[in-house]
């Protein structure tokens, strides 16, 4: 008596892979998508100054110590505001903001880290995420003007000033 085999089932179709880089969730994909990107890295950006800063201004070692200390307590309070501005933006345009710290640091792909407990490191390794921050708000009040979003235009421009004045006021210091 021969055995019969079954025929041979076709494969399952598999669901695709997990994207590396977050995308922001809406009810409904509209122009907006991009706008709510780029302040979903805006937002994922301001929670990494808003770490380091507070971290620099723990371990910061310097003869203008008091005047550093004070400073990033301004610094670390200020982008913990910029933070929620920005992901309330996000919110306000339909879309979600990532769920966790593993989200938030998948956007935020060009922070330096600061590798040093030399006070002047940290400060250029600071200073120079500023700048960089500075910039991607440049970019985001031209998306937002794109997308007629006057409301986001205003607040990443204000975000450009706040930053490169930061960026200015260390290079100040560190002089």
């Amino acid at each position: 008596m021969q055995s019969v085999q079954a025929p041979p089932q076709p494969a399952q179709p598999q669901p695709p892979a997990p994207k590396s880089e977050p995308t922001p969730k809406a009810k409904n994909e509209d122009s907006n998508s991009k706008l709510a990107s780029g302040l979903i890295k805006m937002a994922s950006n301001a929670m990494q100054l808003q770490i380091q800063s507070h971290l620099i201004h723990l371990n910061y070692e310097g003869e203008n110590f008091l005047a550093m200390h004070k400073f990033l307590k301004k610094q670390y309070k200020a982008h913990q505001e910029e933070f929620d501005v920005l992901s309330e933006y996000v919110r306000s345009l339909d879309f979600m903001m990532p769920m966790c710290q593993k989200g938030l640091l998948g956007a935020c792909k060009t922070m330096k880290m600061v590798d040093s407990y030399d006070g002047k490191s940290q400060l250029l390794t600071y200073l120079r995420n500023l700048e960089e921050y500075g910039f991607q708000a440049k970019g985001l009040v031209r998306m937002a003007a794109k997308s007629e979003a006057p409301d986001i235009e205003n607040y990443a421009a204000e975000l450009v000033g706040d930053s490169f004045k930061s960026a200015w006021m260390i290079k100040a210091s560190l002089r």
